[in-house]
């Protein structure tokens, strides 16, 4: 059984769970120390092409995945063949295995890889380095990997930490820098920032700009503004939405700050299956309001295909509001990566 991702956990200051938080603690030092001693004995694989590496430092939504999407863009429009990495995480195929969205299904493969599959070359393997090792004997020039700053199976060439910016309502990123399963940390926020190479700040379209007491924390590191955007406008006409996301809070505020008129909202656990009972369950609450359904594409790839004709799809993007400076980091860290044998890429 998914558990929604606590809302709790994000509440920087006057926690409204203080009895939880205290009986989760002890858990969460052995969750910090597990991981620790993980990344420390952790042997890397040169996979012999350049790994960029999209993570984060919390549990639940950051935006990896929009970010995953517009990195490859930026290579592939650089000449680069930039191929796309995951574990699959919710699909039953170990991998390595390209995905084909005409063969595959979420079932297979997971959500976020058959959306992307759809735009780029993408990859699933448990495996990591059995994975990157496969996109490169394909022709991957370089491979980005969605999610794994805390796994060090793989030699990185580019490490990149995503951020949620959005920090209003008391709501602030890292909660109050408790550790999982007390707070949204993976690690210690000294911990992770001290492996990436530069910070990206993703912030909604409608927040004006990063909170400076934010941006202070990354004080050393390169930062980079993106914002999630609108790829279309919503639906139009009255809607009720569901998500199934780290953070389906975030796609309620999106749509109506986008313009949707949005009678009511579904949260639902990230990654989770929606069966007929639950669509059936929608689809009445919709009827209530003669409205129609509107979820984010990651969740649309999960419903069932006789479903997909009923639900429409809302799909946003990740745009960098100084696209040159990505460009400029990308294209001069990967041109000094070595191949195998010492020559430069």
């Amino acid at each position: 059984m998914k558990l929604a991702t606590p809302r709790w956990w994000y509440v920087r200051e006057s926690a409204p769970a203080p009895i939880t938080r205290a009986l989760l603690t002890p858990v969460s030092w052995i969750w910090a120390a597990v991981t620790a001693n993980k990344i420390a004995k952790t042997v890397s694989v040169d996979p012999g092409v350049p790994v960029v590496c999209i993570g984060n430092l919390t549990v639940g939504g950051v935006g990896k995945t929009p970010i995953v999407r517009e990195i490859v863009r930026l290579l592939r429009a650089a000449g680069i063949e930039a191929h796309g990495l995951s574990r699959g995480y919710g699909g039953r195929l170990a991998g390595p295995v390209r995905v084909d969205p005409a063969d595959h299904t979420a079932a297979d493969v997971g959500d976020e890889p058959l959306m992307l599959a759809g735009d780029m070359p993408f990859w699933v393997s448990r495996d990591r380095p059995a994975g990157a090792l496969a996109a490169a004997a394909a022709g991957a020039q370089a491979v980005v990997m969605d999610d794994g700053h805390q796994n060090l199976s793989v030699k990185k060439t580019l490490s990149l930490v995503v951020v949620d910016g959005e920090t209003r309502n008391n709501e602030w990123p890292f909660g109050d820098g408790a550790v999982f399963p007390a707070g949204p940390m993976r690690e210690p926020l000294k911990a992770g920032l001290a492996r990436a190479d530069a910070v990206i700040v993703l912030l909604p379209a409608d927040l004006p700009s990063a909170d400076p007491e934010l941006l202070a924390l990354f004080s050393g590191k390169p930062v980079f503004i993106a914002r999630l955007e609108p790829a279309a406008p919503p639906p139009s006409g009255p809607q009720v939405g569901f998500a199934g996301i780290g953070k389906p809070w975030k796609v309620e505020r999106s749509l109506a700050a986008a313009g949707c008129d949005l009678k009511d909202f579904a949260p639902f656990p990230d990654h989770g299956a929606y069966d007929e009972a639950t669509l059936e369950a929608l689809a009445r609450r919709a009827e209530d309001f003669d409205a129609g359904l509107v979820t984010t594409e990651k969740d649309w790839v999960r419903l069932p295909p006789q479903w997909r004709e009923r639900i429409k799809a809302w799909p946003v993007r990740a745009r960098f509001e100084d696209e040159a400076a990505v460009e400029v980091l990308l294209t001069s860290t990967l041109s000094a990566h070595p191949r195998e044998g010492g020559e430069p890429s």
